[in-house]
C-alpha cells in the first residue's frame, strides 16, 4: 500500500503526503532499508508457559517457519508496558478458544529496519512520558496537545502509514491469511503494506485518535465512545469543526473491554471475596503499579507518606509492582523506609504467599513478561487497584486512579468513573489520599464499586479480548479452532 492519497475517503494534502514521504526517506538513510528477511521461532518466558505462546524473531537470511495447527499472530510493541498488557489478554483468550498464539513483538527486532526505527520513536516516547511527570510548564505546553491534538489527526496518520512501509518486511515470511491481531497500529500498518489479509487492529484507548487508524484492517475498539469517535472521525480533519467522511460500518466494531481469560473467569469469585473482606472489616490491600516509562514513584510516594499512619497499622496493606524498574525498585525502598514503613523487597515472577499476610511488599522483576503479568496474576487478592488512567482503566478491579501521562488518558479515567468501577482521576497525591481515606472510612464506596463490576460483568462488557478473537478468525476467514475449549471459556463466550 502506497502511502494514501486518501484515508477513508478524506483527501491527504500534497504537502502532507510530500511530508509523509520525506518523514519515511530520511528514515531509511539513518536506519537502512531491509530487504528479504528470515523468521524464526523463539521460546518466551512466562507466556509460553501460562498459554502456550511462541515469539517469532525475524533477521537477515531466508530461513522460514512453520506455523501449528490453528495459530493466531499477535503483533505488538514495547511502548511502556500498555500494549504488553493488552497482548497478553488477547493470548490468554486465544489459548482459552484452543487456539495456539505467536508474539511477535516488532520492537524487539533490532537487526531489522523496524526495529531501529520504533526503538528510536519509543526512546523519544518515554522521554516525553518521564518530563511531563516532572515538569508541569512541559506537560501543560507540549506533552498533553501532542498526545490529546496532535496525534488526532489524519496528517499525523497519513505520515506513520507511509513510514510503516519500512517494517513491512518482517511480515513477509508469514502466510499472507493468518489471523493476526496487532496491539498497536504499526504493526497493524505494516501487516497491511505486507499484504496481510486477516488483519484486526486493537485500538487501546478511549480517546478516538486517527493515531491508531491502519486503512485495510478491523478497529477494535473497547467502549461506546470510542466506537462513535472512529466511526465518525469527529474531530481529526485539518480544520476545527470539520465534517469528515466517516469510516465505513464494517471496519469498525465495538468489543468491551480487552481482558485476560484468567481474570474474567475468575471474576465472580474474586469480587465475593472482596465483599467478604470489605465485610469483616479486613485490612485494605492496595495494589500500586508503576508503569513502563516508571514515571509513578514520586507520586506513590507522596501519596502513601499522606496515609502512613493507616500503613503502618496494617490498617493498609501495600503491594507495590514496578515491573522491571530496579532503580524506581530502590527509590520506592528508600522512600518507605524514611517513612519508617518496613516492606520486603521481592524479586522474580511472584510472591511465596498471596496478599492478605499483613506483610508489604514491593515486587520486581529483571524480566519484562513477569513484570508485567504480575499486577494480573496480584489483581484477584487484592481489593484496590492504583494506577494511572491507561490499559489497566478497564481492568474488573476497584481503581483509583492518579495523574494521567498525556491527554489520551483522561478518558481512561471518565469510562472507568461513569462505569462505576473507579474513581475519577486524581491529578494531585492529596487528591488520592482524599479518596483512600473515603474507602477506609466506611465500605460503601467499595461496595459500590464491586456491585458496578459484578453488574458490568453480566452485561459482558469485560469480554472484548474474546471478541477480538473471534473478529480475527472470521476476518481471515479461519476455523475457530479445536472443538472443545474449557468450561469456564464456553460460559464466558456464551455471553458474546
Amino acid at each position: 500500500m502506497e502511502n494514501p492519497t486518501h484515508i477513508f475517503g478524506n483527501p491527504v494534502s500534497h504537502r502532507v503526503t510530500r511530508r509523509a514521504r520525506n518523514t519515511r526517506r530520511r528514515f531509511a538513510r539513518k536506519f537502512g532499508q531491509d530487504g528479504p528477511l528470515g523468521l524464526r521461532c523463539t521460546p518466551l518466558p512466562v507466556l509460553g508457559e501460562l498459554w502456550g505462546c511462541t515469539g517469532i524473531a525475524a533477521e537477515p537470511g531466508d530461513s522460514r517457519i512453520t506455523l501449528k495447527p490453528h495459530p493466531i499472530i499477535i503483533g505488538t510493541i514495547r511502548m511502556g508496558y500498555g500494549h504488553f498488557r493488552i497482548s497478553m489478554a488477547i493470548a490468554s483468550a486465544a489459548a482459552s478458544q484452543g487456539l495456539v498464539p505467536y508474539w511477535f513483538d516488532l520492537h524487539a527486532q533490532t537487526q531489522t529496519t523496524a526495529g531501529k526505527v520504533i526503538g528510536h520513536l519509543n526512546s523519544l516516547y518515554s522521554l516525553g512520558s518521564r518530563l511531563s511527570q516532572r515538569s508541569a510548564l512541559f506537560n501543560r505546553l507540549y506533552w498533553e496537545p501532542l498526545n490529546s491534538k496532535a496525534f488526532r489527526k489524519l496528517s499525523y496518520n497519513a505520515i506513520d502509514q507511509e513510514t510503516a512501509r519500512l517494517y513491512a518486511p518482517v511480515w513477509e515470511g508469514l502466510p499472507k491469511d493468518v489471523p493476526v491481531v496487532a496491539t498497536h497500529v504499526w504493526p497493524a500498518q505494516a501487516a497491511i503494506h505486507a499484504g496481510m489479509t486477516g488483519v484486526v487492529n486493537v485500538v487501546p484507548d478511549n480517546w478516538p485518535m486517527a493515531l491508531h487508524l491502519a486503512q485495510g484492517s478491523l478497529h477494535t475498539v473497547q467502549t461506546p465512545h470510542a466506537y462513535w469517535g472512529y466511526r465518525s472521525l469527529r474531530g481529526m480533519g485539518p480544520r476545527p469543526g470539520q465534517l469528515l467522511h466517516p469510516m465505513p460500518g464494517d471496519d469498525v466494531l465495538y468489543t468491551g473491554h480487552y481482558i485476560d481469560n484468567e481474570l474474567v473467569s475468575t471474576l465472580e469469585d474474586s469480587t465475593a471475596r472482596r465483599l467478604e473482606r470489605l465485610k469483616n472489616h479486613e485490612p485494605l490491600r492496595l495494589l500500586m503499579t508503576v508503569g513502563g516509562a516508571g514515571a509513578q514513584a514520586d507520586f506513590y510516594l507522596q501519596l502513601i507518606d499522606r496515609v502512613a499512619e493507616a500503613v503502618r497499622s496494617r490498617r493498609i496493606e501495600l503491594h507495590i509492582n514496578v515491573g522491571d524498574h530496579r532503580g524506581v525498585r530502590d527509590q520506592v525502598a528508600a522512600g518507605l523506609a524514611d517513612m519508617n514503613i518496613s516492606a520486603e523487597l521481592m524479586e522474580g515472577r511472584s510472591s511465596e504467599t498471596p496478599p492478605g499476610s499483613g506483610i508489604h511488599r514491593v515486587y520486581y522483576s529483571p524480566e519484562i513478561y513477569s513484570g508485567v503479568y504480575l499486577t494480573n496474576s496480584l489483581m484477584p487478592h487484592c481489593d484496590v487497584l492504583v494506577t494511572k488512567p491507561s490499559e489497566l482503566s478497564f481492568y474488573p478491579i476497584p481503581k483509583l486512579m492518579i495523574r494521567r501521562i498525556g491527554g489520551h488518558e483522561a478518558w481512561g479515567a471518565i469510562h472507568g468513573a461513569e462505569l462505576g468501577d473507579s474513581t475519577p482521576e486524581c491529578r494531585r497525591p492529596q487528591d488520592a489520599a482524599q479518596f483512600l481515606g473515603l474507602m477506609l472510612e466506611d465500605g460503601r464506596a467499595l461496595e459500590l464499586m464491586n456491585r458496578s463490576i459484578l453488574a458490568a460483568h453480566t452485561q459482558g462488557i469485560y469480554n472484548g479480548a474474546y471478541r477480538v478473537v473471534q473478529a480475527a478468525l472470521a476476518r481471515a476467514g479461519a476455523a475457530a479452532g479445536p472443538a472443545e475449549v474449557s468450561h469456564s471459556s464456553y460460559l464466558v463466550r456464551k455471553r458474546l
